[in-house]
């Protein structure tokens, strides 16, 4: 009783949640605008473009589909195997990049109508409503799509969330005791931590766009200038920052609750901390490109993200999954213990203005 309680609490606290950054329409900010230049992304499997066969047989769908996406490769390597089992006639190719460096891949591509991906996996949800609005993502309701208890696509069936990443705050616990870590976002411009902040760069990490965005609707725009004249410093992406907390460049980072569990659990000194003034919770989706030339297999490998095999290889991966019948990641605290008291996050808005949340963001902080 008292599981199924918890449960039924997430579902009501996250639906309420989105059912206030939800929407269809409004205008269509490309969200890759006023972002500094990014480096060439990184490629995991073959970059060829556009995707061939699409035949439907017993044995499931065949030839082949391009999934660009914001996963680590890591983890890509542990969840490939578990696609070959599951799609033994299908070859699942793979481009991987930071959000921002898939999204200014797909803005070139986009630009020259010759779009590669056939599924599109990046961290920011607001891309998705950018997506939409441009018609350039395919309608389709998963046969798991009502088990996703966060963000989704209800009107058009357009995106769902796959994957749920969280930005905490993390702290080197050679450094640090248990009892003197910060508490709150707030907490890190006071002068205790003067000279020990490092955070993520949201021109390169679609996660920490959200949180920069969260945080400035939250405390204002202030509150980045504070954490600039404290000495907070801009550490690049999660891998970059996660380094930097872990040799005791600096004992605090607002980071990916994944990062930590997966350093932590190899030993690392670092443990982590739920902010009191709010968790920002990222429920990264997964979403059809209309251009795939085999949909048939996009469909089913959608299907497959997010059945319980799908989310248990998310699991695997330190982040959170989207159903609530699987369990949360090794380490974390359960999604529902810290869901209610989350910060509000409005994809539409934030669609609408990622281009201006990032430029305002390099006018405070500067650029790594």
């Amino acid at each position: 009783m008292k599981r199924f309680a918890v449960v039924l609490s997430l579902l009501l606290v996250l639906s309420t949640a989105l059912a206030g950054c939800g929407g269809s329409s409004g205008s269509s900010s490309n969200p890759s605008s006023g972002s500094n230049t990014t480096t060439p992304p990184a490629t995991s499997g073959q970059s060829s473009g556009s995707t061939s066969g699409q035949t439907q047989t017993a044995s499931g769908p065949s030839g082949s589909i391009m999934i660009y996406t914001s996963i680590y490769p890591d983890i890509i390597n542990l969840v490939s195997p578990e696609l070959e089992k599951a799609f033994p006639n299908l070859k699942v190719e793979w481009f991987q990049g930071g959000t921002e460096q898939v999204t200014a891949k797909m803005a070139a591509e986009i630009e020259a109508g010759k779009i590669g991906a056939d599924l599109l996996m990046v961290a920011d949800p607001s891309y998705y409503v950018y997506l939409k609005n441009r018609d350039l993502l395919m309608s389709y309701k998963s046969e798991n799509f009502d088990a996703v208890a966060v963000d989704k696509d209800t009107e058009g069936y357009a995106y769902t969330g796959v994957r749920i990443s969280n930005v905490v705050i993390g702290y080197n616990t050679n450094l640090v005791k248990p009892e003197e870590a910060p508490k709150t976002f707030r907490e890190l411009t006071d002068p205790k931590w003067k000279d020990q902040v490092v955070i993520v760069d949201p021109t390169l990490s679609g996660t920490a766009l959200v949180s920069t965005y969260a945080l400035s609707e939250k405390y204002g725009w202030e509150y980045f200038e504070q954490l600039r004249d404290n000495g907070a410093v801009i550490g690049g992406g999660n891998s970059s920052t996660e380094t930097k907390l872990v040799t005791g460049e600096f004992k605090v980072a607002v980071i990916l609750e994944e990062n930590l569990l997966k350093v932590k659990d190899r030993g690392e000194p670092v443990d982590i901390v739920y902010p009191e003034d709010g968790v920002i919770i990222v429920p990264s989706p997964i979403g059809i490109l209309k251009t795939t030339q085999n949909a048939e297999a996009a469909k089913a490998v959608v299907d497959w993200w997010l059945s319980p095999e799908g989310q248990k290889a998310i699991v695997t991966g330190w982040m959170h999954s989207v159903r609530t019948d699987v369990e949360s990641p090794k380490g974390a605290q359960p999604l529902a213990s810290f869901a209610p008291g989350a910060m509000k996050v409005n994809w539409e808005d934030l669609a609408a203005r990622s281009g201006e949340v990032k430029d305002k963001f390099v006018e405070i902080m500067g650029t790594k």
